[in-house]
C-alpha cells in the first residue's frame, strides 16, 4: 500500500519551538519557515532538505515513541480509502483521519508500536471511490 508512496515529511514534537528554530537554523544551517499558529496557540516550523523531504516541528509533549513520526504523502487523495484498507489488513489505527494544517492526516502503528503517519492536502478528495 505504501510501496509507491513518497516520503513527504518527518514530524517532530518539541518542547520549545523557539529553541528548535534557533538550533535548526543557526546550528544546522537549514532555512526554517515559521508557519504561524498551528491552532493550539503555538507556532509550527517547516524546513526542506535538499532532496525535498520536509522537517516539520510542532510544540507539544515529546516522549520516546511519539517523535519523530515518518509521514507518507497521499498526493492523489483518498486518505479515507487508504486507512480503511490498512484497517482491513489488521493494522492498528492510532489516529483516525483528522484535520491537520492544510489537510488531513492519520496514523497507524507498526507491530512494535512505532507510528507511521500519512497526510494529504485539503485540495484532494478524502475518498476516491465513486
Amino acid at each position: 500500500m505504501f510501496r509507491n508512496r513518497k516520503l513527504g515529511s518527518i514530524c517532530y514534537f518539541v518542547a520549545d519551538i523557539g529553541r528548535t528554530e534557533t538550533f535548526y537554523r543557526d546550528v544546522l544551517g537549514l532555512e526554517i519557515d515559521n508557519m504561524g499558529d498551528a491552532g493550539d496557540g503555538h507556532d509550527w516550523l517547516m524546513a526542506k532538505t535538499a532532496n525535498g523531504i520536509e522537517l516539520i516541528f510542532f510544540q507539544q509533549e515529546s516522549r520516546p515513541g511519539n517523535s519523530p513520526i515518518i509521514v507518507f504523502e497521499i498526493a492523489e487523495g483518498g486518505i479515507d480509502d487508504v486507512v480503511a484498507g490498512l484497517a482491513a489488513k489488521g493494522a492498528t489505527i492510532v489516529t483516525p483521519v483528522s484535520h491537520a494544517p492544510g489537510g488531513w492526516s492519520a496514523e497507524v502503528a507498526d507491530p512494535d508500536g512505532h507510528q507511521i503517519s500519512m497526510y494529504q492536502s485539503e485540495d484532494q478528495p478524502r475518498s476516491l471511490k465513486t
